[in-house]
């Protein structure tokens, strides 16, 4: 199992589509994602990022996916960059396997 933690922030080309085209281009994206839940792929949540988070990170929206393999997140991030999303956003992500407060404090000890 992967979890997979996206953060975006809308670029210029977002900004300057009209709402329309903006609910048109969401609206494509659907069934890729249905079609991912039905294969056992899960959205913990969405959301926006608080604007008064402490050492908030420089982006204004998030994903939190559960992936049932690695391949299903690197087909998730094909899909992503086919469908043009990086046109309309700048994004950084974040993959791993889940762990226990313990198991990565003695990776941080490790280290």
């Amino acid at each position: 199992m992967k979890y997979y933690i996206e953060g975006w922030n809308a670029r210029q080309a977002w900004l300057d589509l009209g709402a329309e085209e903006r609910g048109a281009y969401m609206a494509q994206l659907a069934p890729a994602i249905q079609q991912l839940i039905e294969q056992g792929v899960e959205i913990i949540s969405w959301g926006a990022n608080d604007t008064d988070t402490d050492k908030r990170m420089g982006f204004d929206f998030f994903a939190i996916w559960k992936f049932p393999t690695d391949e299903f997140a690197k087909t998730f991030e094909t899909m992503v960059a086919d469908a043009g999303w990086h046109n309309y956003f700048e994004q950084q992500n974040m993959k791993g396997n889940p762990a226990s407060p313990q198991d990565i404090i003695g990776t941080l000890i490790s280290m």
